[in-house]
């Protein structure tokens, strides 16, 4: 069983749509999966209510409760954990970084997203977790994402593909599904699988290197994209 934390300590980075798409894809390619939810605006809990299939199971968990929890699902032979978490500085968002097996990091092409990781990603370099940034909520084209995606590479891992900001996603949830399952043929849908083949390949990368914090002058670079964008 592996563990995916969705983690970032800003409100609004779509961190619940995204996790909750992405383990509808993961479910699609066979995968068993079980979300926790530390979020107490607990928008996975209401969708799940206006979801018709039981599956994936959604579990709201307090901050000390990620590692007991985690180590009982290991009993119940789920392929994935997901875990999201609240948009805030709090131990619950340590306590999931330290359970997880892989560090998912959405992020914004806007000013305040690309400074808000910060926190979160000083913790994972200190706690040596691997991680992946991936762009969510952006624009079809513009020259934002570009710069974004090249201050981000250079503090870290970033899939291929961004996850564009979409109808398709919020009507989806609006009737207790994913993206995937909304429109299968839609460009969302498209973009979600994408980067769920590429999550699960990372996540079970486990020669991977863990996180590395980066010299002064490339956390300056991403600075300067922060401010351009």
């Amino acid at each position: 069983m592996k563990s995916i934390a969705f983690v970032t300590q800003k409100g609004g980075s779509g961190k619940s749509t995204l996790c909750i798409n992405l383990a509808i894809a993961a479910q699609e390619a066979g995968r068993s999966v079980c979300i926790l939810e530390m979020d107490r605006q607990a928008t996975i809990s209401e969708w799940a209510e206006h979801r018709e299939s039981e599956q994936p199971e959604v579990a709201q968990v307090g901050e000390t409760q990620v590692e007991d929890v985690l180590r009982r699902l290991q009993k119940c032979h789920y392929d994935y954990v997901f875990i999201d978490t609240p948009g805030v500085d709090s131990k619950g968002t340590l306590a999931a970084i330290r359970a997880a097996d892989l560090c998912m990091i959405p992020c914004r092409p806007t000013p305040a997203d690309l400074r808000a990781f910060r926190p979160t990603l000083a913790a994972i370099y200190r706690l040596e977790k691997k991680f992946a940034f991936v762009l969510n909520q952006t624009p079809p084209r513009s020259y934002r994402v570009r710069d974004a995606a090249e201050g981000l590479a250079v503090l870290g891992i970033l899939p291929d593909v961004n996850i564009v900001l979409r109808n398709d996603h919020q009507d989806a949830i609006g009737l207790g599904q994913g993206v995937t399952e909304f429109n299968p043929t839609g460009a969302a849908a498209d973009e979600i699988r994408r980067l769920w083949s590429w999550m699960e390949k990372r996540a079970q990368a486990d020669k991977a290197k863990p996180a590395t914090a980066p010299k002064t002058r490339q956390t300056r670079t991403v600075t300067k994209h922060a401010q351009a964008a």
